[in-house]
């Protein structure tokens, strides 16, 4: 609402009051903002000026201007000549699929930039979920906001209401999120249907969801982690304060062009950086490593990796899996000298098996109907889940505990030894959003600027990442790998160090501690 529809709107009530000081007529009906106003988002900044602006470098709002979605998208609708219809815009764009001014997503560009992305209104207007995937929610199609605060403060902008599908600690709201979340190739266009993206029924299957958290304090949503509440701040310009949900939410995707584009460049570049910083944060702790060293002979050693999906309330990677790639960056050392080493790929290198055969990637591997490996999900008739298993039980006597486990030996081979004993060996986990050798399928095929294939960074999760290390110097590079062992990490009070007897040789083994999120 515009600040001089507010003063109108203001004094109106004013002569309200006074005339009906002096009169038995009825009050008029109260009258809100026009539908048209509520679908840009931009007007809701006058009142929720944070909220706004940390939607505004999200991939929520950036999610039809990404030019990885838009190519697949028209290379997708160009493949399966139309098939694809509705499927990728419907979560992209919903609110321009819902009002008819895209059926395909192919005319985005000539779309109102009111109607692309996930925008305010259409998070705040549904007022039911009708299915589990493929965005089945349902809006009022009214001017009822609805969010988490139970006693909303009137305004003369729209109506407000409670509802549990946008209080982050009600289980309703993950089915919310959860409906665009997981997507079911239909059949056709893919050769059979296919559960592609299965995030919301990961988590369902997960120690986070309330049926199978400890107690209800233990369960988390997916608000719980990338909709944070933030204490003691006010919902609108006024009114009380009140805890409120973080709009970055932020997850493993950035924006691949200058976004936000508002004009304000130093704004945008705050924003922009705000938003990287979330995405860390969110990124880093998810995954606990623990290192072990076998000795195999005087001269001769093994490596075992395990990393623990500790902390994602799905599977990791997730999302579109099949095109994610995260792997180990796996050194060893001795005297400084590096004695052995795999994933060690510089940034714009395509992480391979094929360039390393110890590599070891997470992923979803995707196949067509002949047993071809395919990087367009709309050929997909199989999956082989390649990620790491979200944690199903906190109780760690269990053998489901360790579902989300996963061990590997360096070098892979049981007869590959390192020539050496390490002293020292780090590990960084590494993600790239999308794949490269997926974009340089978009950018052969003609559909994708090649310009976008360089703003594809691989980040890094550093668990340590902002430790301060002065006391301890000598573990300082756990600033940047996200594991290390050595004389010094197993004698640091801050990791776990164990000794495995019951392997032959013995490992000797040093992990990160266990922590909650």
């Amino acid at each position: 609402m515009s600040r001089k529809r507010s003063l109108e709107a203001a004094a109106a009530g004013a002569l309200f009051v006074a005339a009906s000081a002096c009169s038995n007529e009825p009050p008029p009906a109260k009258t809100y903002a026009e539908l048209a106003e509520l679908y840009d988002s931009k007007n809701c900044a006058a009142c929720h000026q944070q909220h706004y602006d940390e939607w505004s470098a999200s991939m929520h709002a950036y999610a039809a201007e990404d030019p990885v979605f838009v190519a697949m998208n028209r290379r997708g609708q160009e493949e399966t000549n139309g098939e694809l219809g509705s499927l990728c815009v419907n979560c992209h764009a919903p609110l321009a699929v819902r009002t008819g001014a895209t059926t395909d997503g192919l005319n985005l560009t000539e779309v109102p930039a009111e109607l692309r992305g996930v925008t305010c209104y259409f998070c705040h207007n549904v007022e039911a979920v009708e299915g589990s995937h493929n965005n089945p929610l349902k809006l009022s199609d009214d001017v009822t906001m609805r969010g988490r605060i139970a006693d909303p403060t009137p305004n003369d902008v729209h109506r407000s209401e409670y509802s549990a599908l946008l209080a982050g600690d009600r289980p309703e709201s993950a089915a919310m999120c959860g409906s665009c979340h997981d997507i079911v190739l239909p059949s056709p266009p893919a050769p059979r249907a296919v559960h592609l993206e299965r995030t919301f029924a990961e988590w369902k299957g997960s120690v986070f969801a309330p049926e199978n958290a400890p107690s209800a304090s233990a369960a988390s949503t997916c608000n719980s982690c990338h909709l944070p509440t933030v204490a003691n701040e006010p919902i609108a310009n006024s009114g009380p304060k009140r805890a409120r949900h973080s709009h970055h939410m932020a997850g493993v995707d950035g924006p691949l062009t200058p976004f936000p584009a508002t004009g304000n460049t130093l704004r945008d570049a705050e924003l922009a950086a705000e938003q990287a910083e979330k995405r860390e944060q969110m990124l880093d702790p998810t995954v606990r490593i623990e290192i072990c060293v076998q000795a195999l002979s005087d001269t001769e050693a093994a490596l075992h990796v395990t990393l623990d999906n500790a902390n994602a309330g799905h599977h990791f990677p997730s999302g579109a899996a099949q095109d994610r790639r995260a792997y180990t960056e796996v050194i060893a050392y001795r005297s400084d000298e590096v004695i052995y080493e795999s994933g060690v790929f510089a940034d714009g290198e395509v992480a391979s098996v094929e360039n390393d055969p110890d590599l070891w990637l997470l992923r979803d591997e995707t196949f067509d109907a002949d047993g071809n490996e395919t990087h367009m999900f709309w050929n997909v008739a199989e999956i082989h889940d390649k990620t790491l298993p979200a944690q199903v039980t906190a109780d760690p006597a269990k053998p489901e505990y360790y579902q989300s486990h996963l061990r590997r030996r360096f070098p892979l081979a049981r007869e590959g030894v390192i020539a050496g004993i390490p002293d020292r060996v780090t590990v960084r986990l590494r993600l790239v959003p999308v794949g490269l050798e997926v974009l340089d399928d978009l950018i052969a095929s003609g559909h994708l600027d090649p310009a976008v294939r360089s703003a594809m960074t691989t980040l890094d999760l550093l668990t340590f990442r902002h430790e301060d290390f002065t006391s301890e110097p000598e573990l300082s590079a756990l600033n940047v790998v996200s594991m290390e062992w050595s004389a010094a990490s197993r004698a640091a009070s801050r990791f776990v160090a164990r000794d495995d007897f019951t392997q032959t040789p013995p490992w000797q083994c040093v992990a990160m501690p266990r922590r909650a999120r």
